[in-house]
């Protein structure tokens, strides 16, 4: 009987422990507070290269139910669409949320298209040239009806593009090491079209420019550095 106690009494006291360490290794510092405040509409011109904003079509708008699961995961939201002197349009959506804990994550477009009625018939991972580099993308085909729109999007959390889950989870888990909460950023294209490989390219050629437009800060805000785990 006394065996048995003592053994209990280890457990216990493991288990204590292991609460405690948990406990100490919380992250609590956001990494948010520590640097210069992100200004989605002031980071991202109204007007670049030939693109300027064109008010007539409205990027993908979630209804209010999603809207408010995005409100607290989401500090900033910036929607806009752009259109050349092609007439090629591409809409714009960009989220910025200052806490990606495990309460709190990046809400993605395989989540929030079908939320408002799409269906996702094709995903495949990819790779995006910004002309300095290279980072992952994730390139979506999207239907709803007669409207067929191929997306290509990113993430970022803290300073690095990260796509897949298990690179994500590696950033969190790097940055709770040193108590810190990192930031996150989605950064989402798309296109009214069905050749998706010309729609593809079209946006590409979109965010080349749009990085080139913005300072080297702002650069690195909305790309990161390139994680090849990404």
């Amino acid at each position: 009987m006394q065996a048995l106690s003592f053994k209990h009494f280890v457990i216990g006291l493991f288990m204590f422990a292991a609460a405690g360490m948990a406990l100490a290794l919380k992250p609590t510092e956001k990494v948010a507070d520590a640097g210069p405040k992100v200004d989605l509409e002031t980071l991202i011109p109204k007007q670049f290269g030939e693109w300027k904003i064109d008010e007539t079509i409205v990027p993908l708008i979630a209804d209010p139910e999603t809207q408010a699961k995005l409100d607290k995961i989401y500090n900033q939201t910036l929607t806009r669409t752009y259109v050349n002197s092609r007439n090629q349009r591409i809409m714009l959506s960009i989220a910025y949320g200052g806490d990606q804990s495990d309460s709190m994550s990046l809400h993605k477009p395989e989540v929030c298209y079908p939320a408002q009625g799409f269906q996702i018939l094709k995903s495949r991972g990819d790779v995006f040239s910004t002309g300095e580099g290279e980072i992952p993308v994730k390139r979506l085909l999207a239907k709803q009806g007669a409207r067929v729109e191929p997306i290509t999007y990113w993430t970022t959390i803290g300073d690095t593009v990260a796509i897949k889950g298990v690179a994500w989870k590696l950033q969190q888990i790097k940055f709770g090491l040193t108590g810190k909460i990192p930031d996150g950023l989605l950064f989402r294209i798309s296109s009214i079209q069905a050749d998706e490989d010309a729609a593809y390219g079209a946006q590409d050629d979109f965010s080349r420019a749009l990085l080139d437009a913005l300072t080297p800060e702002g650069k690195q805000r909305i790309i990161g550095r390139s994680d090849p785990n990404g």
